[in-house]
Order: structure tokens, then C-alpha cells, then sequence
């Protein structure tokens, strides 16, 4: 398997679980608790295949920075979580360096 998709398999299987953790209400409502389970699982599998080739800064930098905007971004959607201009300017940031790190930098480049 490709590795950058592995890695976006386990940053959306990520985000899954953690929106479905909150929707468990405690690990208390067992649909949503299957789905917190099965999302970790799934997403420390595809880390784990990602982490054959590409550097494990590159994978961590990229998986937590795009999780956590997809996080926010799926709570103000989801939950009525408020963003600011701050927030806003923040995840705009996180973005920006995402694309850097896949797009341009020699680390991520390195492959193989």
C-alpha cells in the first residue's frame, strides 16, 4: 500500500474515534464505543504501515496536525464548538505546514 494513503486512512480513522468518543458518552453508549475502538485500531494499523517509509517526524507532524484540524473543523460542525479568528488563523497554519511537509521537504522525500 502507498504509504501517503495509509497515512490519510489513519488520520481520518483517527478522527472517527476521537469524534466518536465524545459521542460515547463515557465509553457508556456502545455504538459509538465500537466505533472509538475499531477507529484507534484502524488508525495505529495504516500509522503503523506509513511508518515503513516515510520518517516518523514527517508521519507524526502530518497526522496530528491534519487530526487536529479535521477535529475542530468536524466540532464546529458536530457540536457548535466556537473558532475564533485565532482558531482559525491557527488551523490555517497547521494547514500551511502540512503542505510543506509532504510537498516540499527532503524528509518527506526520502521515501523508499
Amino acid at each position: 500500500m502507498n504509504p501517503w494513503i495509509a497515512l490519510w486512512i489513519a488520520i481520518v480513522s483517527e478522527v472517527a474515534g476521537t469524534l466518536a468518543l465524545k459521542a460515547s458518552e463515557g465509553l457508556t453508549r456502545l455504538g459509538p464505543t465500537l466505533i472509538v475502538v475499531s477507529g484507534y485500531g484502524a488508525a495505529f494499523y495504516f500509522l503503523s504501515l506509513a511508518l515503513k517509509a516515510i520518517p516518523v517526524g514527517v508521519v507524526y507532524a502530518i497526522w496530528s496536525g491534519a487530526g487536529l484540524a479535521l477535529i475542530t473543523v468536524a466540532a464546529w460542525f458536530l457540536f457548535d464548538q466556537a473558532l475564533d479568528v485565532a482558531a482559525l488563523g491557527g488551523l490555517c497554519l497547521i494547514l500551511a505546514g502540512i503542505v510543506v511537509l509532504q510537498f516540499f521537504s527532503k524528509s518527506a522525500q526520502g521515501i523508499g
